[in-house]
């Protein structure tokens, strides 16, 4: 079974979009209706899908926008979850009292609960629902034990009528995660040669190499990219400033898209908008620059009709 047939949804290409603008960020201030549908109208042209993390006020604001101006999108829908348990192995911080994993459970139960009311509301629009993302690979900082994440995908799959996953990066789905896998409808991956220091001549074997040896090792299920991309720009935090530029982006976004059309591959690429509210202060951080688009809108170079690729 290829993802067409498992999502009931025709081939095309699929973008992680959060809106977040110069002075917006989650929890605070939130990108308006008319700025929604300004990246949608965007978006629109070169993705039939995307993929949102939370359901959150932004994410609403996408469902409502999608339903109201029509547009031909449709939506993953996640749930973010907050770590239930400390994690000392996160290099920046994941380490919780008992009072604030208390309040991270009660967040993610309501959490879970605004996923399941969303997903029968917008069942036009939502494809597929995403429990968690990367709360299970060791470095987390919002770590959810294996059992805990098995009981809220048995708690969503109960209440919906969507294809339900967990997004994670590829490791763990090696080992760790082995008992999630009989609980989803389909995996869904990170890959990221970047952060694993390849070099561009390097980065499109590593993302195909990570696919591989998880569908190789789960051959009786679909396996989706929820997370494949490039930065365009660094400060040395985490790979050598060199590897990051639009060049590079360009190259790796041209291998990607052609590999995957060619192979009938789903592939979330990250991500539509540069996202100034990421990481440290410092204009440089890599966090902030994985977009395809610029944060005033204007795209990239990868953005010149890459092969294999189609709305």
């Amino acid at each position: 079974m290829d993802y067409t047939t498992l999502l009931s949804i025709p081939k095309g290409a699929a973008v992680c979009y959060s809106g977040f603008r110069e002075g917006q960020r989650p929890g605070d201030v939130y990108p308006s209706y008319e700025q929604v549908k300004e990246d949608l109208t965007i978006l629109q042209n070169h993705w039939r899908y995307i993929r949102l993390y939370s359901c959150d006020q932004h994410a609403h604001t996408v469902l409502e926008v999608i339903r109201n101006e029509q547009f031909p999108i449709q939506v993953m829908l996640g749930a973010y979850l907050d770590g239930e348990v400390s994690n000392p192995n996160c290099p920046w911080g994941g380490e919780y009292s008992d009072a604030e994993i208390d309040s991270h459970k009660k967040k993610n139960k309501k959490e879970i609960g605004t996923l399941i009311t969303w997903a029968n509301a917008y069942e036009d629009i939502i494809i597929a629902l995403a429990v968690g993302n990367e709360s299970c690979v060791d470095w987390s900082g919002n770590m959810v034990p294996v059992d805990q994440m098995i009981a809220y995908i048995r708690q969503v799959k109960a209440s919906t009528n969507q294809a339900v996953t967990f997004c994670e990066n590829y490791v763990p789905w090696l080992d760790k995660l082995a008992p999630l896998v009989e609980e989803l409808d389909f995996i869904s991956i990170h890959t990221y040669p970047l952060w694993e220091h390849k070099t561009i001549e390097e980065a499109i074997a590593h993302t195909k190499e990570n696919y591989h040896q998880v569908s190789q090792k789960y051959p009786d299920k679909v396996v989706v990219i929820t997370e494949a991309g490039w930065a365009t720009d660094a400060n040395g935090r985490g790979f050598p400033k060199s590897h990051a530029n639009v060049f590079f982006q360009k190259m790796y976004y041209d291998s990607l898209c052609k590999w995957t059309a060619n192979n009938n591959i789903l592939t979330f690429v990250f991500e539509a908008f540069d996202e100034p509210w990421k990481g440290s202060p410092d204009p440089h951080e890599p966090e902030k620059h994985w977009g395809l688009f610029y944060e005033n809108r204007n795209p990239k170079m990868a953005l010149a009709n890459p092969p294999g690729y189609k709305r």
